[in-house]
């Protein structure tokens, strides 16, 4: 397998599996909304937020986090997923501080995904395998 090949291979599934996780936490706030109000309460200090809030939240995320998936205006795209999933790890800093209290170890595994949100936005021109903006590219259009 060609070098640029195992690149846009490496950099898809990144891409898949990070929007695979932002997904089923999206969703959450459709399936269980008081769920994710408790956690913007408990770790963006968000309080009160209801149900339509969450709906409303989680739709506009989904869309970008769609977009995110197909390639669509990678430097917004990229950025806001890069974005959300700092402030979400960063915001867990109390569970880094006790990881062995309860479930807190399973905060770590946020790093390496944030890394990936990272260098998928560094290299977000690289990233063209099964993204529009790869078709679009062929139709004279550079996204």
């Amino acid at each position: 397998m060609k070098n640029e090949n195992r690149l846009a291979l490496s950099l898809f599934a990144l891409r898949l599996t990070v929007a695979v996780v932002m997904l089923v936490w999206n969703l959450d706030k459709f399936i269980n909304p008081r769920h994710a109000a408790s956690v913007y309460e408990n770790f963006y200090l968000l309080g009160g937020l209801g149900r339509e809030v969450m709906f409303a939240i989680g739709a506009v995320e989904i869309v970008i986090v769609v977009a995110f998936l197909l390639g669509v205006k990678k430097r917004f795209t990229y950025g806001t997923v890069l974005a959300l999933h700092a402030i979400s790890t960063l915001s867990s800093y109390k569970q880094y501080l006790a990881p062995y209290d309860g479930p807190n170890i399973l905060f770590f595994a946020a790093w390496p995904m944030l890394a990936a949100c990272l260098a998928l936005y560094l290299l977000r021109d690289q990233d063209v395998m099964f993204t529009i903006g790869k078709m679009m590219r062929g139709a004279g259009r550079i996204y």
